[in-house]
């Protein structure tokens, strides 16, 4: 079997990272393919390790502006797809060509949280957003085959589209060996001072960062050492918002520090340097920060919204990232608790271990296998 990829929106973020650790632990001809073709951007294709049977193909128009890459997908990806592909696979949710069989991800909860969408405001994300839902369930219905990230996105997705025709399955994420970090006993029942706590994520309205400047500032008021460190690119109204909050509660600078880049290669040291790991996200399929702050070996304090309980499960003390009470208070446990921090730390670790890319790229493979089979039962095989 041939399997071809469209990689025509996944640029940055939680997608990037998903394509390249996927395709980097993927053994495609125990799961049946005998070529893989992924068409992508140059700066895309320059984050995919070459390997044996992937072949890497450069499309100039996905360079440019979405219009192009929109114009790529509909009308030149599916005579690509004809000529070289038995299934196509679009991980990033929308497809309007007309190939067939092809399979799909729903790996963007934002479209299909109403009350998420909404803290946009009457502003261009917000539509843009809604033409996204609009979109994805229309794909979605056409799909051969569709893959949720967690049960809680499966049926916040079905909620909105109904029930679909297509064959439908749950594979989560993986997490990279490299944050992989067994909780250390004696660092974290050692009171730090200051204890350092850790937020990677992107600064946008649902992750409620300002909220957990608020609860940082809240206690050092109460005498605790805190400090916080914010790493992660911005969405600007959000990091707007967040550097007023900042001012405001740290007009000196002394306890909140915000990074907006730190290279993904070097986020397993970032890490291995903090005390605690706090999570406020409010809508997540599932978060790849998350895994990596268990895999770490931190103890969290995480949001109790979304897909995170799935997640986490026991591994966490948990707050509503709408109230800033609430996240001083978890905290505030944390701090206080030696041994609850090693305890969940170990928990969250050892949940971590459920997770690897090659178990994803495993599942994921055969799934793509076993749909482009049962479409081959009632076609002519194609020569190869």
């Amino acid at each position: 079997m041939r399997l071809g990829v469209d990689c025509s929106n996944l640029r940055m973020g939680g997608g990037l990272t998903h394509l390249t650790e996927l395709f980097k632990a993927a053994d495609f001809k125990s799961c049946g393919f005998s070529n893989v073709k992924l068409w992508a951007g140059s700066d895309t294709l320059s984050k995919i390790s070459p390997k044996e049977g992937l072949t890497l193909c450069h499309e100039p128009m996905l360079d440019k502006p979405l219009p192009y890459r929109l114009y790529w997908q509909s009308r030149v990806l599916p005579q690509l797809a004809e000529q070289s592909a038995d299934i196509l696979f679009v991980p990033g949710g929308n497809f309007n060509g007309n190939f067939k069989p092809f399979v799909t991800m729903a790996r963007n909860l934002l479209p299909f949280e109403t009350k998420e969408l909404l803290r946009y405001g009457p502003s261009l994300m917000t539509l843009r957003l809604m033409l996204l839902r609009k979109a994805q369930i229309s794909t979605f219905r056409k799909a051969d085959g569709l893959i949720f990230l967690t049960e809680y996105t499966k049926d916040t997705v079905f909620k909105l589209s109904g029930n679909l025709p297509c064959k439908t399955v749950v594979i989560p994420h993986g997490v990279s060996p490299a944050f992989k970090n067994k909780p250390d006993y004696e660092k974290i029942t050692t009171a730090q001072s200051p204890f350092k706590w850790l937020y990677v994520s992107i600064v946008d309205v649902y992750k409620h960062q300002d909220n957990v400047v608020k609860a940082v500032s809240q206690l050092r008021a109460a005498g605790y050492p805190a400090t916080l460190s914010l790493a992660g690119p911005y969405y600007k109204p959000a990091l707007k918002k967040l550097l007023k909050e900042i001012d405001s509660s740290d007009p000196l600078h002394e306890f909140v520090n915000y990074k907006k880049s730190i290279p993904y290669e070097e986020l397993s040291l970032v890490y291995r340097e903090a005390d605690g790991f706090v999570f406020a996200s409010s809508c997540e399929t599932i978060s790849n920060i998350l895994l990596e702050a268990m895999s770490a070996g931190l103890p969290i304090a995480c949001s109790d919204m979304s897909s995170m309980k799935e997640t986490l499960k026991d591994g966490g003390i948990y707050f509503n990232p709408e109230d800033t009470a609430t996240i001083t208070a978890a905290m505030k446990t944390l701090m206080d608790n030696p041994e609850l921090r090693y305890k969940n730390a170990l928990r969250s670790y050892e949940l971590s271990e459920r997770y690897s890319w090659q178990r994803t790229a495993y599942e994921t493979f055969m799934f793509l296998s076993d749909i482009c089979m049962k479409k081959d039962t009632g076609r002519v095989r194609r020569r190869w």
